[in-house]
């Protein structure tokens, strides 16, 4: 009796260890995730451009072309459009950086209709604070510094940007050439005909899954960008296309992405308004209702309950990957958070995350 008790107690004691190392574990591993993240984020962009592309080139083989030919069309034509999109996009976005303080200048007289009612409890604290700090010195505050962009910042960072857009586009460019006979060689590494066949269904079955979910999120999120560009466009408001791309990569993420760009929209409405009138908001409104529209019935129908992820953990993964990457982690974390989950429903022992997560 003694005996067995002891044996309980070590085992009391071992699940205890393995908890400790477990949570040890994951705590280095978010340290690493977030050392290594200059790393790291290239390589998912380019793992899930990769995947997104990689059924374009699949049709190109069954049609007797050569991988590296359709992989080369594909990057060319990818490289001409982000070549096409920055040079069109590039001086109304500095031109908006270098007119933000003017604009919140004109911007602030135009809301105080809206504020009226507050101004009698701002005076009531403002005197209230008067009367605490009365005989103390006063505190010049300082000068508002104007935010601009400078050409030396353009230089400087050029370099940077150029890097990581080559890089990511070479990692493309061998996802799609080589991609296929590496997954090959790592199934000929499994041992037994029964365990390759089985590897090669749930490779295929991820790979199957996770490029139509992306290439899907891509044209969804496209689609909604050029819609909105229109809409825009339609009520005369300048720079539809910069604002229209910033609603397609802002619908990355969800809830917080639809939210940022109709309040982007309302004060871009407002700026060009004579007051701040129910046509001010038009913009803003409209959108509201395209996203709405989009993400309760469009994107449901066209990706299927498989896809659906709860609003819980979607938040949560926000929280997380944003934290640990910032805006990047953000716009990469429900692609990330979906492929997790289509992966998980085919491995073994990590169904349970899957089921977790779904909606």
């Amino acid at each position: 009796m003694r005996a067995f008790h002891t044996t309980r107690g070590m085992r009391r004691h071992l699940r205890a260890v393995r908890v400790l190392l477990n949570v040890l574990l994951f705590l280095a591993l978010m340290y690493t995730v977030t050392l290594t993240k200059s790393l790291l984020i290239p390589l998912v962009l380019a793992a899930f451009l990769g995947l997104a592309l990689n059924p374009v080139v699949a049709a190109g083989a069954r049609l007797h072309l050569p991988r590296w030919l359709s992989a080369s069309v594909l990057m060319i034509a990818l490289i001409v459009g982000i070549a096409g999109g920055i040079s069109a996009l590039a001086q109304p976005a500095i031109g908006w950086f270098h007119g933000a303080p003017a604009a919140i200048k004109t911007l602030v007289p135009k809301l105080k209709s809206m504020t009226k009612p507050l101004e009698a409890a701002n005076r009531a604290t403002q005197s209230l604070v008067n009367a605490q700090s009365n005989g103390h010195s006063a505190v010049v505050a300082p000068a508002p510094t104007s935010m601009a962009i400078s050409a030396w910042d353009i230089v400087s960072t050029a370099p940077k940007i150029l890097a990581g857009i080559l890089s990511v586009m070479l990692l493309v460019f061998f996802f799609l050439m080589f991609g296929d006979s590496m997954l090959r060689r790592l199934v000929e590494i499994t041992p037994g005909f029964a365990y390759k066949r089985h590897a090669v269904a749930i490779v295929r079955g991820i790979q199957t899954e996770v490029s139509r979910y992306l290439l899907t999120a891509l044209l969804i999120n496209a689609s909604l960008g050029a819609l909105t560009a229109g809409m825009l466009w339609l009520y005369h408001m300048p720079d539809a296309l910069l604002w229209g791309t910033v609603a397609m990569f802002a619908n990355f993420i969800p809830y917080v992405g639809a939210i940022s760009t109709a309040i982007i929209l309302a004060l871009v409405g407002m700026l060009y308004a004579n007051d701040a009138s129910l046509h001010a908001f038009l913009p803003a409104i409209t959108f509201s209702a395209i996203t709405v529209l989009e993400g309760n019935l469009i994107t449901p129908m066209i990706q299927g309950r498989s896809m659906r992820l709860s609003p819980i953990a979607i938040l949560l993964w926000l929280l997380v990957w944003g934290w640990l990457w910032g805006v990047p982690g953000a716009l990469l974390a429900v692609p990330m958070l979906t492929c997790t989950k289509l992966i998980a429903e085919r491995v073994r022992g990590w169904t349970w995350f899957a089921v977790i997560v779904a909606r």
